[in-house]
């Protein structure tokens, strides 16, 4: 019998688009006489979406056209399975449900990738790939990621967060505030983005105060930190869980001597029928040509972060190189990376269908282990209990114990 999974992509996020060529571009590789998938589309606005055309990227040129003729749909967890259902709810709905056996988000970004999305698929009950929701939570808040791995001996480089209440009631203290912690030039970052979206550097007062305020159009706090002049970008993805790990080859984006743009991320490089390859389409070296022992070293830390933040599934980790001194330093990690980062995993001999298949695993794995251990228990609180009494008008009658 083969399993049910439901690609999850879309949602509220900057990075909308750039999960769904990742999504649709994954639907294609996986092993259809072992899974059955099952394409779940989310709008902006969060609706849920199934049909015939959901899978194909020509149809999101004209996505209003691509609703219309698609079926809008939740996810409910009934009698103790999880449930693609038509919405609105009614009676023929469960009916027809469609059963899940595990969920695979595809997301990238705020409110799906940073612990919202994975949330509501524990409190479901339904399996799903790719790391739970402290890991998504940490790994998408990029202050409380570094101070996660500065405590596991994981090298970053200092960074100071600031709200944007704080900026906008005394520009002038902030600003003063940075140039006394960094010399220039400096990066400033949203906190909770990713693909670049919102970064910048500065090089001077004027471009940082251009930098902090554009970085507060897409998030209430932002991150600043020394930028390195003579920088080299490598990157390393990681599969498996907490128990065990092992890391993928190495590679350089070109052209990394400064930050990588959206679109040099998503929409440069080769084109196909398909649409755009996503992360796949970046011009970039692999293996990365570096000496055998830095390639080493990165990808022990690289294992070493993803066991740190109690990763799950496939996530790639970012590293920069000092040119000038050779110091490395670990610059973000992507709990679900464009692509799924499928392209550092082929000169190790695994396929993109294998890395698929690995990723169900480990969510099923996790799913058994949690099925295992106690949440509750039986109590006869309620049974020992009156509401007699009022102590308040305002939330009625308190209980009462015996």
């Amino acid at each position: 019998m083969k399993i049910n999974v439901a690609v999850l992509f879309g949602g509220k996020s900057v990075e909308h688009e750039i999960s769904i060529i990742s999504a649709i571009q994954a639907i294609g590789y996986f092993d259809t006489d072992k899974y059955h998938i099952i394409p779940v589309y989310m709008t902006k606005q969060g609706a849920m979406y199934i049909g015939k055309d959901i899978d194909k990227i020509e149809a999101y040129k004209d996505i209003n056209t691509l609703l219309k003729k698609s079926t809008l749909v939740t996810l409910a967890s009934i009698d103790g399975k999880t449930l693609i259902i038509e919405h609105p709810l009614g009676r023929n709905s469960v009916k027809k449900g469609i059963a899940i056996d595990v969920v695979f988000p595809i997301v990238h970004g705020t409110n799906v990738e940073d612990g919202g999305l994975q949330g509501f698929l524990k409190t479901l009950g339904v399996p799903f790939v790719g790391c739970d929701v402290l890991a998504s939570a940490v790994g998408m808040d990029k202050h409380v990621m570094k101070l996660v791995f500065k405590d596991a001996g994981i090298p970053v480089l200092d960074c100071r967060c600031y709200l944007n209440a704080d900026y906008y009631a005394d520009e002038e203290k902030i600003l003063s505030a940075i140039e006394e912690t960094f010399d220039y030039p400096v990066i400033v970052k949203p906190v909770n983005l990713g693909s670049s979206v919102g970064i910048s550097k500065a090089n001077n007062r004027e471009e940082l105060t251009d930098s902090v305020e554009h970085a507060f159009q897409f998030s209430p706090r932002i991150l600043v930190e020394h930028a390195i002049e003579n920088l080299r970008e490598i990157n390393c993805a990681v599969m498996g869980d907490i128990y065990e790990c092992e890391a993928s080859e190495c590679e350089e984006p070109l052209n990394a001597s400064d930050i990588l743009s959206y679109e040099d991320k998503y929409l440069g490089g080769e084109k196909s029928n398909e649409g755009s390859k996503g992360m796949a389409s970046l011009s970039r070296k692999i293996p990365a040509d570096i000496p055998a022992e830095m390639r080493e070293r990165i990808r022990n830390l690289a294992a070493a972060a993803f066991t740190a933040l109690g990763g799950n599934g496939v996530a790639r980790i970012d590293f920069m190189i000092d040119k000038d001194t050779n110091e490395v330093y670990l610059n973000e990690i992507n709990t679900i990376p464009g692509s799924l980062s499928f392209y550092l995993w082929e000169p190790l001999g695994i396929s993109y269908a294998e890395m698929l298949e690995r990723m169900i695993n480990l969510a099923l794995k996790r799913s058994r282990e949690e099925s295992a251990i106690v949440y509750s228990f039986d109590t006869n609180i309620l049974d020992n209990c009156s509401f007699s009494g009022s102590k308040t008008k305002k939330y009625g009658k308190l209980m009462n114990y015996k």
